[in-house]
């Protein structure tokens, strides 16, 4: 299979000539700095758990389309999917914004925060600090960066992203890009069990990793969650939260399926269904 990634992150790269054209980053941050973007909500407390491996936050996405596995809710309404998810028990909303590959868009994770109280995450293909810049103006409350585009560049936009007052949830996939992602300096990082250049998944994966991720540090494991068992499967070896979307998005009742993964971990077992 081709390198999807590196086929996403140059639509991303044209993508940004063209909108750097249209507003600069100075125009950006003078809009950041006369208080246009709305007031942050608390992503990393939102996502702190009292007792690991007892205790689980989910972090919900809405995700239109995969490449993998194609449309899942081309015409989902954010402001829908938003409140079913917080009535489900969602900690944290994930909004994928990438147009090409997942069909996302910026008014997605604006009317997701409108309908809803919870922090959004930005989820894209995160290259330059225009890009997070935007991201602070569109009200989000935390970006996705990931060491497998950003590499040893990655501690720039995690500062970059502080500059903003924004923290940041670093995405690994290896032990190569943990190292990556510690020095970085941010304070969550998310283990993705789907390999970006083959889109394959294994749970084994944020299993192998859990231990590399230091307790001061929040720790999400991403991708692959489909039942109540694989909840409680992040949950016992000690991950704070968890981000799925997939399996949200195809169930007939997302409010529910979030409510049974959150009563799997209270009660330390592998519910199906």
């Amino acid at each position: 299979m081709a390198n999807r990634l590196d086929e996403i992150v140059a639509a991303t790269r044209r993508d940004l000539i063209l909108a750097k054209e249209r507003h600069s980053l100075l125009v950006l941050e003078q809009r950041i700095l006369s208080g246009e973007p709305p007031p942050r909500r608390d992503f990393l407390g939102a996502l702190r758990v009292k007792t690991r491996g007892k205790d689980l936050k989910i972090i919900a996405e809405l995700k239109r389309h995969s490449p993998a596995l194609g449309p899942l809710q081309t015409a989902a309404d954010p402001s829908l999917v938003a409140a079913s998810y917080e009535a489900g028990g969602a900690a944290a909303i994930s909004v994928l914004t990438e147009p090409h590959f997942f069909k996302g868009a910026i008014a997605d994770l604006e009317e997701a925060r409108a309908a809803c109280a919870l922090p959004i995450l930005r989820k894209d293909f995160m290259v330059d600090r225009w890009q997070i810049a935007q991201a602070r103006l569109m009200g989000a409350d935390a970006v996705l960066l990931i060491v497998a585009v950003l590499g040893e560049g990655t501690r720039n936009l995690v500062a970059a992203a502080e500059d903003y007052g924004l923290p940041v949830l670093v995405e690994v996939h290896d032990r190569s890009e943990m190292e990556i992602a510690l020095h970085s300096g941010a304070r969550a990082i998310g283990v993705n069990n789907r390999n970006l250049t083959t889109f394959a998944i294994d749970l084994a994966t944020a299993e192998t990793l859990r231990a590399e991720i230091p307790e001061d540090r929040i720790a999400i494991a991403e991708s692959g969650l489909n039942q109540p068992a694989d909840f409680v499967r992040m949950a016992q070896v000690g991950y704070d939260a968890v981000l799925v979307g997939t399996a949200l998005m195809r169930s007939s009742s997302p409010t529910v399926a979030i409510q049974q993964a959150l009563a799997a971990v209270r009660e330390g077992q592998y519910l199906h269904g």
